[in-house]
């Protein structure tokens, strides 16, 4: 029921601990629990359906909506009906654009979904996972990738989504977890610290407001750049 957030420079290990919990590859040593169960004693298949993953990138097939988020209970060995593809659709705030459309779910994708938008894919890939309706729920820097409006929209969605589940945060952007019960800052593979946004933040020393003050430094650089070129375009 809680959210944990994982960040860190890239290499720090983020990403291979949700391939680890999702049994993509074994530990060699060390216990992953879920539900206080090795997941090493239980079967893969029996541990991915009580997981949904959003990744950064959603792959999708040249079909229809329907099938695209459907998809997601493909492993469950069930095939998804119409009221569940658009309830998972509806907890994924992504019914409207589909009502919107003249053949609805019956809409095609385009290969690797080329007729979608960056943030309607990052919905399909939100609606295949709660399909699953998982007690966890991963999200992978699901919104690594998108402009800054469209991933608070795909964060509005998530945090919809996300109620009554577990739910683990891969973050790159900071600003996304400030909300996260728990924030675990890695290095090198390695927990260096714990605590929620307020907490890390006042570490004056401390890797996590290093982060988050260069990120900080990085947008208003951004910003700058834009207004001297839109002033430039203006003269």
């Amino acid at each position: 029921g809680m959210k944990v957030a994982l960040v860190g420079r890239s290499g720090a290990g983020k990403s291979t601990i949700s391939k680890l919990i999702y049994r993509l590859y074994d530990i060699q040593s060390g216990t992953i629990r879920i539900a206080n169960q090795d997941v090493k004693q239980c079967t893969q298949r029996s541990v991915r359906l009580h997981i949904g993953i959003v990744p950064q990138d959603c792959v999708l097939f040249n079909d229809t909506i329907e099938y695209n988020i459907g998809f997601g209970k493909l492993g469950t060995g069930e095939i998804a009906t119409q009221d569940e593809v658009e309830k998972a659709a509806t907890h994924a705030q992504f019914d409207t654009f589909v009502k919107n459309q003249p053949l609805g779910y019956e809409t095609l994708v385009g290969e690797r979904g080329l007729r979608l938008s960056g943030g309607e894919k990052q919905r399909v890939a939100i609606a295949r996972a709660l399909l699953k309706d998982p007690p966890i729920m991963v999200y992978d820097e699901a919104t690594s990738s998108l402009d800054t409006h469209t991933e608070k929209q795909i964060m509005e969605a998530i945090n919809f989504a996300s109620q009554g589940r577990t739910n683990l945060v891969i973050a790159h952007r900071l600003s996304t977890i400030m909300d996260s019960d728990q924030i675990l800052v890695l290095k090198e593979g390695q927990i260096v610290e714990r605590g929620d946004h307020v907490t890390l933040h006042a570490k004056e020393d401390g890797l996590y407001r290093d982060m988050w003050e260069q990120q900080l430094n990085s947008r208003s650089s951004k910003n700058d750049r834009i207004s001297s070129a839109s002033a430039l375009g203006e003269t």
